[in-house]
């Protein structure tokens, strides 16, 4: 879940930064963007079928107006 890594993302930074250890920080980034890139790849697949959707009404709008005529 993208919210899951993202928040975990910015606990393993913030302790990093409170730590110094600036592996654990570079850790939590990455984790923040794997999340990141999570919600992005949902937004795109939801667009996506969005469009599926739509050209499945244009077609059937299309076989609708073949049978009419």
């Amino acid at each position: 879940m993208s919210i899951t890594d993202k928040l975990t993302g910015r606990l393993k930074k913030a302790a990093g930064d409170l730590t110094g250890d600036q592996e654990l920080h570079r850790e939590g980034a990455r984790e923040e963007r794997k999340g990141e890139a999570k919600d992005e790849l949902a937004r795109q697949e939801e667009r996506a079928e969005r469009e599926r959707e739509r050209a499945r009404r244009r077609a059937a709008e299309v076989a609708d107006l073949e049978r009419r005529t």
